[in-house]
């Protein structure tokens, strides 16, 4: 059940983000009233016939900023994360140990003479 509500709020917020413009007109077209009488920056000059648009245009432009600036910042955060910010630089001495084995001879041990071990030749 947690899982659910957990997907279903991403999934909104997914939608959200990228339909922010679809909400912007979405509520001046419910309000259009009530923005056009008190939030217009056109109200003294009614022959403009503006009707709220300078208002839903400053929102818009709010929005295309909003979205520019975040779009900026993920493309830091890519490059950052690509990028790593710290050096870290190690250096290794090469230790060289140089072990010398003595020769000793391995007691039982049977010398076979190569003499005998011929491969064989071939017939022309």
């Amino acid at each position: 059940m947690l899982n659910r509500i957990i997907a279903i709020s991403l999934l909104f917020a997914l939608i959200g983000s990228n339909f922010s413009r679809f909400f912007i007109y979405a509520g001046f077209e419910m309000n259009q009233a009530y923005i056009a009488e008190k939030l217009c920056e056109n109200k003294s000059r009614p022959w403009m016939n503006c009707q709220g648009k300078c208002f839903l245009m400053k929102k818009l432009e709010q929005a295309q900023e909003k979205e520019k600036k975040q779009e900026r910042e993920n493309h830091r955060n890519h490059y950052q994360e690509a990028l790593p910010t710290i050096n870290l630089s190690y250096t290794l001495k090469k230790t060289s140990v140089k072990i010398f084995y003595i020769d000793k001879p391995v007691l039982k041990t049977v010398h076979r003479s190569f003499a005998i071990f011929q491969p064989p030749k071939a017939i022309c």
